[in-house]
């Protein structure tokens, strides 16, 4: 014998499915599992067909600039570049360094898991075509600096032997593609 409890709890249980159907609806987990299928399709294809990587930076750019730099830091956003001989190029407090120290983080990690030193020096490149990047030749790691915005690279900026970025150079590089 049903009890009016029972009928409640069988009331409530078709009231949450309703509810459920109609905060998502079939039609867009079926688009959600179909992205997936295709995306996982056009890797396979990419990979088994050795397509070449198209989303790589352009290759053939000439190089304005490179220093070599040695970076360290710590957890809490200190930052210290040298250069080859051990001659500080910045000292960076918590407050300033905090980008800085993020890459010597990841650099420091990456070298973890190729089992490296993480004392090692990085390439820091400036191309014609405004791109400034950090290289590791040691472990294959790159980071194309306008990704993390304009301030984060005119903190790497200033730590090469370049002019100081006028109003043209800002434009052009908040112009750059951050792909």
């Amino acid at each position: 014998m049903a009890t009016a409890t029972d009928f409640n709890r069988r009331r409530s249980h078709e009231e949450l499915r309703k509810r459920d159907r109609e905060m998502i609806p079939r039609i867009l987990v079926r688009a959600m599992f179909l992205m997936v299928i295709v995306a996982l399709g056009l890797v396979t294809y990419a990979r088994l067909t050795d397509r070449p990587l198209v989303a790589a930076p352009p290759e053939g750019i000439e190089v304005v600039t490179e220093r070599v730099i040695v970076l360290s830091g710590d957890m809490a956003g200190r930052a210290l570049v040298t250069d080859m001989d051990g001659s500080i190029i910045a000292d960076l407090p918590g407050d300033q360094g905090g980008f800085v120290a993020g890459i010597w983080r990841v650099l420091q990690r990456e070298r973890m898991l190729h089992r490296l030193p993480d004392n090692l020096p990085v390439r820091l490149t400036l191309y014609a075509d405004n791109r400034l990047v950090v290289y590791d030749d040691f472990t294959g790691w790159r980071a194309q600096l306008i990704g993390f915005g304009i301030d984060n690279y005119r903190t790497f900026y200033n730590l090469l032997d370049a002019p100081t970025l006028d109003a043209a150079a800002v434009e052009a590089v908040d112009a750059l593609p951050t792909n």
